[in-house]
């Protein structure tokens, strides 16, 4: 089984580590939380992220392959950071006690940004429901755990990296605002994405 978790290890960097509308999050969130708020994203996307494996490795992923659930996700998706790339810009320009209750919680922020994310379904359906079907076939259901586990430490270990590199910028006022900003606008691009697969299939980012 060791070599099977070490495949998973790898195949995972594929999802884990790549560039989306999460990271983008969770850099904005560790300017001003640190690597706590990362943590609490990566908590977030993984009380999504763990249902999904069972309900997959139990054979229902039938509504995940449903093009109509997939633009609403997106649409839902696309809307939802929009407005928190709104919030991110918009705490640049207010005193740092003024910001954004929204922002802080950043456990919802890892919940909705997963669970409104098509993409990261997709991600799941083809790339992920392999491995799981070969864990289930060769060990049995009771080798999720391990197999998941092999899984989710990367985005612990990533998301709470990259909101504390970001908390180390934050110490520079100047610094923070450039930061902030950008990573608001990036937010938003990607929300814009969302919303126009979700209204006419076209993906561009």
């Amino acid at each position: 089984m060791l070599e099977f978790l070490v495949k998973v290890v790898l195949i995972s960097a594929s999802g884990a580590l790549a560039p989306g509308p999460l990271t983008t999050a969770t850099l904005a969130i560790g300017a001003k939380h640190g690597w706590k708020g990362g943590f609490k994203v990566a908590l977030g996307h993984t009380l999504v992220e763990f249902p999904l494996v069972f309900l997959i490795a139990l054979g229902l992923y039938t509504l995940f392959k449903n093009y109509t659930f997939m633009r609403i996700s997106s649409l839902i998706g696309g809307l939802f950071m929009i407005y928190f790339g709104y919030l991110t810009v918009k705490d640049v320009f207010v005193e740092r006690e003024k910001s954004s209750n929204f922002e802080k919680s950043s456990l919802m922020i890892g919940i909705v940004l997963t669970a409104l994310n098509p993409f990261f379904i997709l991600w799941w359906i083809g790339i992920g429901s392999p491995l799981i079907l070969e864990s289930v076939i060769t060990w049995g259901l009771i080798s999720l755990i391990p197999f998941y586990l092999a899984h989710v430490w990367l985005d612990f270990a990533w998301l709470t990296a990259l909101a504390h590199a970001t908390s180390l910028s934050g110490r520079v006022e100047k610094i923070y605002r450039i930061v902030v900003l950008s990573l608001g606008i990036v937010l938003i691009a990607f929300g814009l994405d969302f919303l126009i697969y979700g209204l006419f299939g076209i993906k561009y980012i």
